[in-house]
């Protein structure tokens, strides 16, 4: 069951976090970008307040949290009610399917990526972006979630992990962009974005049956 508490009690503070890292979240809005295909026919999972999918011109969405939702509707998106493991889609519908930071909120991965391969036409991609656990900011994350008021449920992945999982639901072509080569505090200007990982704390995969 999604732990959505935090969302419905803290949205200001969640869509405050946007405004203070700027930067931040401007540098991982091109990281995604560049992996997105051009298609009016997307969705994304998890799609919170809509901070990603309303500049990225994705309308529809699924999210578990009434008050995220909300916001999200007036960014313009239709967000529907829903979780991961289980979309209301029917079979091979979107011609990608978008994930940023939700993999470490989900209860069931596999269930996760299983489900987005369904909704997706074939050779649709299933782009992801997320904090690599290994990383410099993913050490921090980790090192004080319990105090943090989102991320206390959450599980952080490193690349291997989710490529792992990827490859467990049937994906097998993967291209990586990266970004984010400073702690958070110290990013004063939209990062660059480079191919690969390793380097930056923010990866974004895109995957392919």
């Amino acid at each position: 069951m999604a732990n959505t508490g935090p969302f419905e009690k803290h949205s200001s503070r969640y869509e405050h976090w946007f405004d203070e890292n700027k930067y931040v979240y401007e540098s991982e809005l091109q990281a995604v970008k560049e992996q997105l295909p051009e298609s009016n026919n997307g969705i994304e999972i998890g799609i919170g307040s809509g901070r990603f999918a309303a500049p990225l011109g994705i309308r529809l969405g699924i999210e578990p949290s009434a008050r995220m939702r909300e916001i999200a509707r007036q960014r313009k998106i239709e967000a529907l009610d829903g979780i991961a493991e289980k979309l209301p889609f029917d079979d091979a519908r979107f011609d990608f399917a978008l994930m940023v930071t939700t993999i470490c909120f989900v209860d069931d991965l596999d269930e996760a990526f299983s489900e987005a391969k369904r909704v997706l036409k074939p050779g649709g991609p299933l782009i992801i972006g997320f904090i690599d656990k290994k990383s410099p900011v993913g050490k921090i994350y980790q090192q004080h979630k319990n105090e943090s008021l989102f991320y206390r449920p959450a599980t952080f992945y490193s690349v291997d992990e989710v490529l792992s999982h990827l490859q467990k639901a049937g994906f097998n072509h993967f291209n990586f962009t990266q970004t984010i080569f400073h702690h958070l505090a110290d990013v004063k200007t939209i990062e660059p974005v480079k191919k690969g990982y390793g380097e930056g704390s923010f990866v974004v995969i895109r995957a392919v049956i």
